[in-house]
């Protein structure tokens, strides 16, 4: 069960922050918000709960005169243009563990957010006082950009205050400005694990039972003459590598593998709280030379078919 109200409120003195707090009725927007507190001297924020394709998932607080551009903002944290979206409902409740409207960077002192991405608006830091909610959205608190870092830094969430209306180039030499601020890609919660060995074998069956129905049997190759016998046909070796999204699958498959076979009730029984690091580092350990191989296959493959497609291509010389 997440943080009441009550509980913030009572944290937030503990920690000696200064705040004024001001009841209201239910709003979900900041229009409405500011019917009840615009008159004060502070700045208000719109709070937008993000996730990405890998479902991780963010919380952007700026302010409202501010500009966020969704397809700019994935670009500066390296998920391309479509990487983020708003995150369903339902998540707000499961993952922040407030109710809808309410969402704001304290509902990161909750456990179930602890992975949460926060972004801040920097012109946040020029505001003599803040509007949020504390956890509800039937009550406003008002406080400073520095009280509000105090409180951050507090539950391990360490402030970056961003420019949400900067543009810059991201490319080969210009790598993404906010890479930094990207979740880490994956976050065991040992206390909602329910694996069993059974389980675990049955999916690891699974897998490699659909893997092995992807694989293109080998057709022998008649030799030439004066040439050894080849027992590998070299296009269907290579055709995987043709495509990003076949390459790609092939590395989730052979991930895939490694997890289940180490993840299993022995191991969680053994490991305990240190079984996400154990798993990650026995997936480095397994898949680096092999993956790396893959990398330089799909490499070269894209070198040779960019040659061949630039001799056939090359204009016939006076």
């Amino acid at each position: 069960m997440g943080f009441s109200k009550g509980q913030l409120i009572a944290r937030l003195k503990e920690l000696q922050i200064e705040f004024s707090q001001y009841e209201h009725p239910v709003v979900l927007t900041v229009q409405d918000q500011a019917k009840y507190v615009g008159h004060l001297n502070g700045a208000l924020s719109k709070n937008l709960f993000l996730k990405d394709k890998k479902s991780r998932f963010y919380i952007v607080s700026a302010l409202t005169d501010t500009k966020v551009d969704l397809k700019i903002l994935s670009q500066r944290l390296g998920l391309g243009k479509g990487g983020l979206r708003m995150a369903p409902e339902e998540a707000v409740g499961e993952i922040l563990q407030v109710p809808p409207g309410s969402v704001t960077p304290f509902a990161l002192v909750n456990e179930s957010a602890r992975s949460v991405s926060l972004l801040l608006d920097q012109g946040l830091k020029a505001k003599e006082h803040c509007f949020f909610h504390p956890l509800s959205n039937d009550v406003t608190i008002s406080l400073n950009a520095h009280d509000l870092d105090k409180f951050l830094n507090s539950i391990g969430k360490p402030p970056a205050y961003v420019d949400l209306e900067a543009n810059p180039p991201v490319g080969k030499d210009q790598p993404p400005d906010l890479a930094a601020l990207v979740p880490s890609d994956v976050t065991i919660l040992l206390e909602n694990l329910n694996i069993t060995a059974s389980s675990v074998a049955r999916e690891k069956n699974n897998i490699a039972a659909d893997i092995k129905s992807k694989v293109v049997p080998e057709k022998p190759v008649k030799a030439s003459v004066g040439s050894k016998e080849k027992t590998t046909n070299a296009p269907d070796v290579l055709a995987s590598f043709f495509d990003p999204e076949k390459f790609v699958e092939e590395i989730l498959e052979k991930t895939s593998l490694v997890v289940l076979s180490e993840i299993n009730a022995e191991a969680i029984k053994h490991h305990g709280d240190q079984l996400g690091s154990v798993v990650s580092n026995s997936i480095r350990k397994q898949l680096t030379v092999e993956l790396n191989n893959i990398a330089t296959i799909f490499k070269n493959t894209v070198y040779t078919e960019g040659f061949h497609a630039g001799v056939h291509h090359q204009p016939n010389r006076l």
